[in-house]
């Protein structure tokens, strides 16, 4: 039974750093601005990090009283108006850490953010721009040459590109544990809070909850997954000397949601990546894994589908699907020296009992359960040797590996050469494709918060049945992977996860009853969508690995890209070919920096004189490891324990000691996330709310044709989109006035159905979306010239809009329908049979039906009022006499809620 718990929400969200000659004071409150606390840096010591957290919660009026006395005590002389000593140095959103280099610490501070998604009203921000500031004193400095190298090393890491955080919501896990978390039993709610109360830093943590019974609500805080943690370095120094409302852990990757309209009712389709921080570098510099398990590229994409009319986590409709691209888990890698487009792979170590693959299968296992399924997309036919060496090693370890597993939970092993699949004239890509993603999402199955609909039981489906994944009374969990990999992860790589995403979205549609079966086709609005926003993600994660963005897209795949798209692949690779040769090793060692993987020492090389930095990522090389895995059994046994079930998730002892549990008084703002999410208190404009400037299929995708089909699932031609309507989006004026003339738009060249290439439906299914195109097409338009013409024709007749001329008399067939229906609605009405007049035009051929029941609720006809309890009319009651100055006595329960409110307001 799911209990009263909610997600934490830090209280502190807006900071002002103030300065002093001898400190820093990190002023940081909530939103509402009623809770404050204080950090105290040091600016005195010149190499180490002081700080003091009081650990107080201050009010407003606190907080003034106490900048003054700062600003009173740090004038140069008493008395003095003219000069501060308390200067106000910068306005922040959050802090991503403290880092030193070979002089004293720096505080990084971000000072713009941008909401990116909402996920039950819990909001995503993206950093926009961070600011830097040295923390000791200019008389305590002591300096150092190489010291503006380093930060010039350091800032080269773009804080600003692609870096998200959350004041509520755990970006480093997925969904679907943030809400296994969330229904926890409620016992062990209750243990976990008695274990970390002395842990709380609040004044009045559980004062009045023991008396009051079931009044507090439960606040759960989970520990970050640190693998797609990028500040966890930066964090390290103060994260147990400061409150937990400090820490704001980021992670980089891609964030993009988008709005699907299904006549009226809001979806929010929400695409999340976390590339992870471990072994972590650009293309040619970093590949194969590490020696502990660590992949080089290593992102996690995580698609999720909510239902925007209901925000609650409790509440609302929420389904997910994760997967992940990784590099090949083996020891290999590229020499680059040589110049080449592609540098030849070679095996760096002789792994034959598969060690590292071991390594990294066991990690996979404990995060997403079993089954694993590897998808290997690279080359198997080729005149030399090359990418099939990485598939001839993957073969052989997974074979090892697989040998020692029970039979129900081996690796899945998918080898298909997609290279050779696109050459060839007589295969389809995206067909094949799309039968490894339907058999691939049948055996992991999805995640989901709500129990199946009846409708799936009334009108059962075949591919729903044979679902895999692990049904549970609250909804259905995904137990397994797809890890999909080609030799960079990058363009293969992203067409292949989009099949599988797509292939998702259908199933996770039909499972929140928007669609009445699990399939989607291409050329449909939502799939547009959908596309968009995967190209999105793969442009991003390409910049981020390879330098540039995509070069074979999901079109290019289809067949269907324009033929200006082959000269921009060309640059595109000359970008990529460029920033690989060029500048990737400075990314490189900024990114070995910010991570914390080397640390600048007085009297070591510098970072730029190290000949390579394998040394800093394989740990195995600097001193013995202590232990060793045994050669056969190569998993953990408690993680192998709980499969198929991802053992992260299990409720257990290791894993309660992962999560901060407390208990608020159900009015606290650190729970409340409807305060958080609607603001009452701040003056916010309609313009510039979030949710209507993200991107809609009804605004961006759907024709501007008056009279077409406007539901998302219909399918579209190509040239019927709402993005070659509206043109570019920078541009809002000429925007506006192409939608005002999109009903004069041009036709498409074929009236034929236009049908996607790789779909694998039936004929049937093919015939009934030709025709619903063939209903949407716009309206044919004559030659330009002819001005009185073009007038006609964008006035469109009644006939074409409608189906019906109103003008025209009605068929005799159409008015006995009518007459049929008018007698229905007499019939159902309760009245006196005498009183009954029958038209002599409409008795005709009229079928009378006699009611035998009578119903008193609402009907066309009358309105019953509905009844009003006792209790319902004594409030009433007291609120007319409260307006004539009669006050009712206050109750016990009352005064109890008014105490707490003047508490958690003022005090």
């Amino acid at each position: 039974m799911p209990t009263a718990a909610a997600p934490i929400i830090s209280s502190v969200q807006k900071l002002v750093l103030y300065e002093t000659r001898a400190r820093y004071f990190l002023v940081g409150s909530n939103n509402a601005e009623t809770k404050y606390r204080v950090l105290k840096i040091d600016r005195t010591e010149p190499k180490d990090l002081v700080i003091i957290d009081d650990r107080h919660v201050y009010t407003q009026q606190e907080v003034r009283e106490l900048l003054g006395r700062l600003d009173l005590g740090n004038r140069t002389k008493m008395g003095q108006k003219g000069s501060s000593g308390l200067f106000r140095a910068v306005s922040a959103f959050g802090v991503v850490g403290f880092v030193r280099f070979l002089e004293g610490y720096y505080i990084v501070l971000i000072t713009k953010r941008r909401k990116m998604a909402d996920i039950g009203g819990h909001a995503i921000y993206k950093v926009e721009d961070t600011n830097m500031i040295y923390i000791p004193n200019d008389s305590v400095r002591v300096t150092h040459p190489d010291e503006a190298r380093y930060l010039r090393i350091f800032q080269n890491v773009d804080l600003s590109s692609n870096f998200y955080f959350s004041y509520s919501y755990d970006l480093s896990h997925s969904l679907q544990y943030n809400l296994t978390v969330l229904r926890m039993p409620l016992e062990m709610l209750k243990s976990e809070t008695t274990q970390n109360r002395q842990e709380s830093f609040d004044i009045f943590e559980d004062e009045g909850l023991i008396t009051q019974g079931g009044s507090g609500v439960f606040g759960i805080c989970s520990e970050p997954y640190m693998k797609y943690v990028w500040n966890g370095e930066l964090l390290d120094i103060i994260k147990s000397t400061v409150h937990r409302d400090w820490l704001l852990y980021i992670i980089h990757g891609f964030c993009g949601q988008s709005k699907l309209l299904i006549y009226g009712r809001p979806v929010y389709v929400t695409l999340i990546a976390r590339r992870s921080s471990k072994f972590a570098g650009t293309r040619f510099l970093k590949r194969g894994a590490n020696c502990e398990g660590d992949v080089a590229n290593e992102v996690e994409t995580e698609q999720i589908l909510c239902d925007a009319s209901v925000m609650s986590f409790t509440a609302g409709s929420y389904s997910s699907y994760v997967q992940v691209r990784g590099s090949v888990p083996l020891y290999w890698s590229q020499d680059i020296s040589t110049m080449m487009p592609k540098p030849p792979i070679t095996l760096d170590q002789a792994d034959p009992f598969a060690h590292v693959a071991a390594l990294h299968f066991d990690q996979m296992f404990q995060r997403f359960g079993s089954p694993i399924i590897i998808l290997n997309l690279v080359k198997e036919r080729e005149k030399r040797k090359h990418e099939r060496i990485l598939s001839e090693e993957l073969v052989a370890a997974v074979t090892y590996l697989n040998q020692f597993l029970p039979p129900e939970h081996t690796i899945v092993y998918i080898p298909w050469d997609m290279a050779k699949y696109t050459k060839s004239k007589l295969c389809n890509v995206l067909d094949r494709l799309n039968v490894i993603a339907e058999s691939v999402v049948k055996k992991t199955g999805f995640f989901v918060n709500r129990p199946d609909s009846y409708c799936s039981i009334l009108r059962p489906d075949e591919k729903w049945n044979e679902l895999g994944g692990c049904v549970i009374p609250t909804g259905r969990l995904q137990t397994g992977i797809l890890r999909t990999n080609c030799v960079d992860c990058l363009d293969r790589t992203n067409t292949a996860q989009f099949m599988v995403g797509k292939c998702a979205l259908a199933y996770q549609l039909y499972s929140l009853g928007l669609i009445d079966k699990p399939n989607l086709q291409f050329d449909t609005d939502a799939v547009r969508l959908f596309e968009e926003l995967y190209e999105d993600h793969g442009d991003t994660l390409s910049l981020q690995y390879g330098g540039s963005q995509l070069v074979h897209r999901v079109k290019t795949y289809r067949k269907i890209a324009p033929w200006t798209q082959h000269s921009k692949d060309i640059m595109q690779t000359l970008s990529r070919y460029y920033s690989n040769a060029f500048s990737d090793a400075d990314r490189q060692d900024s990114i070995n920096l910010f991570l914390g993987v080397f640390h600048p020492t007085e009297g070591k090389p510098h970072l730029w004189e190290l000949p390579t930095d394998f040394y800093l990522h394989h740990k195995n090389t600097m001193r013995l490891l202590p232990t060793r895995r045994s050669y056969t059994y190569w998993w953990t046994p408690e993680v192998i324990k709980h499969l198929p079930l991802p053992y992260d998730e299990v409720i257990c002892a290791a894993n309660l000691k992962k999560l901060i549990v407390k208990k608020f008084h159900k009015y606290e703002e650190e729970i409340d996330i409807h305060n958080e999410f609607f603001r009452p208190y701040e003056l916010s404009s309609f313009d510039d709310t979030f949710c209507l400037a993200m991107t809609s299929s009804a605004r961006d995708f759907m024709p501007k044709t008056v009279g077409i089909d406007p539901s998302p699932f219909t399918v579209r031609k190509p040239d019927e989109t709402g993005k070659s309507v509206l043109g570019n989006k920078s541009n809002r004026e000429e925007a506006v006035l192409q939608r005002k003339t999109a009903a004069s738009a041009p036709p498409p060249p074929s009236e034929e159905a236009v049908s996607s290439s790789s779909e694998d439906d039936s004929g049937t299914d093919r015939e009934e979306e030709g025709s619903v195109s063939q209903r949407s097409t716009p309206v044919k338009m004559t030659d330009a010239g002819d001005s009185a013409k073009v007038t006609e024709n964008v006035v469109q007749p009644m006939k074409e809009l409608y189906g019906i001329n109103l003008s025209d008399g009605l068929s005799e067939e159409d008015f006995s329908i009518y007459s049929r229906f008018v007698q229905l609605g007499q019939s159902q009405h309760k009245q006196d049979k005498n009183s009954q007049q029958p038209c002599s035009k409409c008795s005709d051929g009229v079928i009378k039906l006699t009611p035998i029941s009578a119903f008193s609720q609402d009907n066309i006809y009358e309105v019953q009022p509905p009844r009003v309890d006792r209790k319902s009319t004594e409030i009433f009651q007291a609120h007319i006499q409260a307006s004539q100055g009669i006050m009712q006595p206050l109750g016990k329960e009352d005064s109890s809620m008014y105490r707490e409110y003047i508490r958690n307001r003022y005090l």
